[in-house]
């Protein structure tokens, strides 16, 4: 079974076409890694599979139901994460959860007991009646991931989390993706740390130019692109990075520092 299945997905902006029939295929309970360079349209994707944006052409089931006709049913089986968060900022920690949590239709103990429970699994129990306005970006990218998991939702959209954070808070939000993979909750994330992928991913797909250039599972990816890293598959799909074997004329003709030391030590 599919938990997304998107098909001939097209979105314009003007005479801007940001989605350019893109097929997408998410299988239930996998780790799905989309990838693409800056402006390739990711986010625009996201957006059209979560209802923000209405698709010009295609078609899209969200865990089968199909997302144009259905959108509130669709919306209360998903969590989402979007990269530019918008968080209630007069709200404690603990107050922005459950407030969640009703907004989803949990009754006000369970909510209660969720936020609690999502708090520390998040690492920000201590800050719990903290006002939001108080926190630092990786604590608002936490409780963000948090607010999106309280409904317990069986299909969850992550653009870029990793975006901006210290390696301790990216090693909490890391975690607390593999137990949501381990439970069979299926994720979609985008990111430009490839390693990150490599690491959590079972499926990837890599988009260029709004358009779907390959996707499938990682393994299968690597050898049907002669990789050994989603890194190698996303430079030989995309392209590598001219800066990657850049060179600065102007350094070529002085010493390296290490010759520059070891010049000063025998004089």
């Amino acid at each position: 079974m599919l938990s997304v299945d998107a098909r001939g997905l097209v979105k314009r902006f003007g005479t801007f076409t940001a989605v350019d029939g893109l097929d997408l295929q998410i299988p239930q309970g996998s780790f799905f890694a989309f990838l693409g360079p800056n402006g390739a349209g990711k986010s625009t994707t996201i957006a059209l599979l979560t209802g923000i944006y209405a698709a010009d052409a295609g078609e899209v089931r969200i865990l089968g139901v199909d997302a144009a006709r259905e959108p509130l049913k669709v919306k209360s089986r998903i969590g989402v994460v979007p990269e530019e968060l918008s968080l209630f900022e007069r709200l404690t920690g603990r107050q922005y959860l459950t407030f969640c949590g009703r907004m989803y239709g949990l009754l006000g103990d369970v909510a209660a007991h969720r936020a609690s429970e999502l708090l520390e699994l998040t690492e920000l129990a201590y800050k719990a009646d903290t006002l939001v306005a108080e926190y630092s970006k990786g604590m608002r990218r936490r409780l963000a991931i948090a607010a999106a998991l309280i409904h317990a939702p069986e299909l969850v959209f992550l653009d870029e989390p990793f975006e901006g954070i210290d390696v301790l808070a990216a090693g909490v939000i890391r975690e607390l993706l593999r137990e949501l993979s381990r439970r069979g909750v299926t994720l979609l994330l985008t990111t430009h740390v490839l390693e990150i992928a490599e690491r959590l991913a079972t499926h990837a797909g890599v988009i260029k130019a709004g358009q779907m250039v390959d996707q499938g599972e990682v393994g299968a990816l690597c050898a049907r692109h002669q990789a050994r890293s989603l890194e190698q598959v996303f430079e030989k799909l995309v392209g590598v990075p001219a800066s990657k074997n850049a060179r600065l004329s102007f350094y070529e003709d002085h010493p390296a520092p290490t010759e520059l030391v070891r010049a000063r030590q025998t004089a």
